[in-house]
């Protein structure tokens, strides 16, 4: 049986949910009373209040000081936001690993260094950056494209290819090495699916896969989720989540079944 999530922790960076207004209040007062023991205050200007599929216009307050409610904030370098949160994300991710790529620009112009050189470098500083946090991403096919270019563009700089010059991308990614940015996502987005569904019930990122928030949703088509996504992925295969929870207790086999989706994807993009 699956507990109620009511809060995510990591040091000092905490996330209160509560889908009652009287709750949160009882909940960050006693945050605010506990915190206080220890010496620790809460910082009114660096906390925030987000809200979703509610009309309520009551404040929320710490110690008197009422809190700023927002439509989006940062939680953890991944941006929580009430509308396109995932969309949000990976702009941001883009611009940081554009930041990172050009940074490096000495580098990819250089004949020092070779191109395997090169694409080590890529993968290893300017990949984790676009990539960070990617296994819990709701991608679209529009962010799919970005992803896809940017990663194309970078590989194709490194390379030293530039108009008039021509090159497919499934040449591209063969010359270089390296796989398609979206099979990547995939992967990273299954591995983790396999490590939350070999912990133990009571594992708080096992109720969170699982876990329904409270209230009503608005109408209309219900949108494309991150569970939705997988459960869709696991349909094509003709597996139920019973079956892949069976399946991830076995790695050797969660890895194939994870190979196997990243190369059946990869065929019918040709």
């Amino acid at each position: 049986m699956f507990t109620t999530l009511e809060d995510l922790d990591f040091a000092d960076d905490i996330a209160l949910l509560s889908s009652r207004h009287d709750h949160m209040q009882e909940k960050t007062n006693r945050l605010s009373h506990f915190a206080s023991q220890t010496g620790l205050q809460l910082n009114t200007q660096k906390t925030e209040e987000m809200r979703l599929n509610t009309s309520s216009q009551r404040k929320l307050e710490v110690d008197g000081n009422e809190i700023q409610k927002v439509d989006k904030f940062i939680y953890l370098g991944t941006v929580i936001s009430t509308k396109d949160s995932t969309q949000k994300d990976i702009k941001k991710r883009l611009a940081k690993a554009r930041t990172s790529f050009q940074k490096l620009r000495n580098i990819w112009r250089s004949k020092q260094y070779s191109r395997k050189t090169k694409i080590k470098l890529y993968n290893s500083n300017v990949k984790p950056v676009l990539l960070y946090g990617s296994e819990c991403w709701r991608v679209t096919k529009a962010d799919m494209r970005a992803l896809s270019s940017f990663h194309h563009s970078c590989l194709r700089q490194i390379c030293r290819i530039f108009w008039p010059n021509t090159i497919s991308n499934t040449n591209l990614l063969k010359m270089t090495e390296s796989s398609c940015i979206i099979d990547e996502i995939t992967q990273k987005r299954f591995r983790w699916l396999g490590h939350v569904l070999r912990k133990e019930n009571s594992s708080i990122t096992k109720t969170a896969l699982r876990w329904t928030p409270q209230g009503k949703r608005q109408r209309g088509r219900p949108k494309t989720t991150w569970k939705r996504t997988i459960e869709n992925e696991l349909k094509d295969l003709k597996m139920t989540w019973g079956e892949a929870e069976t399946m991830a207790k076995n790695r050797t086999e969660w890895r194939g079944l994870v190979l196997t989706l990243c190369s059946d994807r990869s065929e019918e993009d040709k």
